[in-house]
């Protein structure tokens, strides 16, 4: 879709509208592109995605549950350490506590009893949850709602509400027929011609005097694709408009815990939801394990894009750690199950399991990642660690490329296919500015590198246009070396804002910055999202020669870095070109573009710029679209042309040439 030129930012505007500048001094900067000189060939994989259960990415996020300790089993371990269960409260008058002597099954060992003995017509008694700072309310919109129960004799009915903030019902659903053993109990809850809203409550009551215990109580709106247990649309639909290769799941600490016992154990994770324990996570909240491995997988499928599989590797974060052979042999096994498991068919043993699970198709698998930033170990255990999963996953699957979170110096005992490496700029923009040019003088004897974590540290909770503009030429020089760098992926992906600053198990963000944020109900991007979007729609296959001249600077913190930025490549499907520039100068930047070696370049193409007047503005909950890129149809392109970059932008023109 092309957008319309906006009129509320006429330096933006009037870049775009000038197609060709004509009269140029002889200083001006020029950029000349090598048509007939490929430098490296881009990875169809290169632009990905990091995530992790981290600032509620999956519960309270992308995740499609709506209520917070559905199971009564969390926060973080609290649940045990008292009568009632953090974020449910009792309505009128009746009396809640945990009750570990009524359980639904081995893996939720505990229920909510909920006695409502003093319940009347005039006083229903009952339970309430707020969800992740609200349970959103969207109009005409169906809620599917479940439960399991189990009443001491007749109970009932029940009815289940969602509940504006003024206390009125907005949708309401009424189950009947509770007994005296476990049975699940399903009902739709729809709303009508309501305001929308980011803080409804969700109520489950009865008139009826009574006991009942309860178990899994659970609310779902719409979810992308209609999955059962899936995935916010709204979230779903940013992170398909970035185009990923890959997901690196599960991700980044997520998958080693505090402890061993608090790790990512896959195997917990599949079958259904309320046969899942679920366990804390090391950000300091409990998880579900709704999302489990399976949900992961599909969720990479819906899309399309492959799985970057990271599996547990003998170490946790407290720094726990195994390394002799006899100890690290079950680790292996899992992993090497794991790996099965998406990718084996039905004669396999965890090929048939996920096939029993609900997808028949084996997944897409190129890359497995042993561990997670085990730079961290300083018990030296990675060399044989990751050496023993090295030789175990290649002797059964020679062919997948195994990637090593540690640097090379740290595994003398086996070289890895690819490095895993992470760059946050924590010292903001002029320490990023500094590394686009790290790769251009790496080795090529060196193994592959995979950027799995980077971002430029500049806006506390979410980043700036200055962290965009210095994120994006620290991409253009990943790009640039597509023939080492492999891969990329931004960190963190997803934040809750809905409640900053909380106590240490109420507080929605525990990372900053990250790229998109939402609240229960409103999801925006930042403008390093934007540049993500901007780029990865952008993609060519080749990277193609460039030499520039009279480069503009800027000086910040003494140092002097240039401030325009550019990067050449071709799409070989249709020949076309993309010219992705950075211009951090404080005023617009005229710059001359030569095509050398084209035997023909199309008059006409499209032009992407994100720009704004100061470089400290940002995108909000209340203002989303301060800052978003603007794509219009340009003219005037030939052999040489002259563009005009605004101040504070990122652009990327794109055109056919051959």
């Amino acid at each position: 879709m092309i957008r319309p030129l906006h009129r509320t930012l006429p330096l933006v505007a009037l870049a775009l509208i000038a197609s060709q500048v004509c009269a140029q001094a002889a200083d001006t900067p020029s950029v000349t592109i090598a048509l007939d000189e490929v430098k490296a060939h881009i990875d169809p994989q290169f632009y990905g995605l990091m995530t992790e259960e981290i600032n509620f990415a999956y519960e309270g996020g992308l995740y499609g549950e709506l209520l917070r300790n559905r199971s009564f089993k969390g926060e973080a371990g609290l649940a045990y350490q008292a009568d009632t269960p953090i974020y449910w409260s009792a309505l009128g008058a009746a009396q809640i506590a945990l009750d570990h002597s009524v359980r639904l099954n081995r893996a939720l060992d505990l229920s909510l009893s909920l006695d409502a003995t003093g319940a009347s017509a005039e006083h229903p008694a009952g339970i309430a949850n707020t969800g992740y700072w609200g349970v959103p309310v969207r109009a005409n919109t169906p809620y599917r709602a479940s439960f399991f129960a189990r009443a001491q004799g007749a109970a009932g009915p029940v009815t289940l509400s969602i509940v504006d903030k003024d206390g009125h019902a907005v949708a309401s659903g009424v189950v009947s027929g509770l007994t005296d053993t476990w049975q699940r109990y399903d009902v739709t809850l729809r709303t009508g011609a309501v305001a929308p809203s980011p803080a409804a409550t969700f109520t489950l009551t009865t008139t009826t005097p009574g006991k009942i215990w309860l178990q899994q109580v659970s609310l779902f709106g719409p979810t992308y694709g209609n999955r059962p247990n899936g995935l916010r649309p709204d979230l779903m639909n940013k992170l398909a408009a970035m185009r990923p290769g890959f997901i690196r799941l599960p991700g980044g600490n997520y998958l080693e815990g505090d402890t061993f016992g608090q790790r990512f154990d896959w195997k917990a994770t599949l079958g259904p939801v309320e046969q899942r324990p679920g366990h804390r996570s090391p950000w300091n909240y409990w998880s579900t394990d709704g999302m489990g491995l399976l949900e992961m997988l599909e969720w990479s499928q819906d899309l399309k894009a492959e799985p970057v599989l990271a599996v547990f590797a003998g170490y946790a974060l407290n720094g726990q750690h195994v390394s002799l052979a006899g100890d690290l042999a079950p680790f292996i096994q899992d992993a090497l199950d794991e790996i099965e498991y998406v990718t084996g068919d039905a004669a396999t043993n965890w090929g048939a399991r996920r096939i029993a699970d609900g997808h028949p198709a084996p997944f897409g698998l190129h890359y497995i990642e042993v561990g997670n930033e085990d730079f961290f170990d300083s018990s030296g255990s990675y060399d044989q660690r990751f050496s023993a999963f090295y030789k175990a996953i290649k002797a059964k699957y020679p062919n997948l490329r195994i990637i090593s979170t540690a640097p090379l110096s740290a595994t003398p005992s086996q070289r890895p296919d690819v490095i895993d490496e992470h760059t946050y700029a924590f010292g903001g923009e002029a320490e990023m500015y500094g590394r686009v040019r790290d790769y251009d003088l790496r080795s090529r004897t060196e193994p592959k590198v995979m950027v799995g974590e980077w971002a430029t540290h500049d806006g506390w909770r979410m980043p700036t246009l200055r962290a965009a503009l210095a994120d994006a030429a620290y991409l253009i020089g990943l790009e640039r070396n597509a023939d080492l760098v492999v891969m990329e992926s931004y960190a963190p992906l997803l934040a809750n804002l809905s409640h900053i600053g909380g106590g240490a198990h109420d507080n929605s963000v525990q990372w900053a910055p990250n790229l998109i944020g939402y609240d229960a109900l409103n999801v925006y991007g930042t403008p390093s999202y934007h540049v993500l979007q901007m780029f990865g729609s952008n993609r060519g296959d080749d990277v193609l020669g460039t030499v520039a001249g009279n480069v503009p600077s800027f000086t910040i913190g003494g140092k002097t870095y240039p401030s325009l930025y550019w990067l050449a490549t071709r799409r070989q499907s249709d020949g076309r070109v993309q010219i992705k520039l950075v211009n951090r100068g404080t005023h617009a930047q005229p710059l001359r573009i030569t095509l050398r070696g084209a035997h023909f370049v199309a008059d006409h193409g499209t032009l992407t710029v994100l720009a704004g007047k100061d470089p400290g503005d940002t995108n909000s909950l209340d203002k989303p679209d301060a800052i978003v890129p603007l794509t219009v149809p340009v003219g005037g392109l030939s052999r040489e042309f002259v563009r005009t970059l605004p101040a504070y932008s990122v652009s990327v023109l794109d055109f056919e040439a051959r």
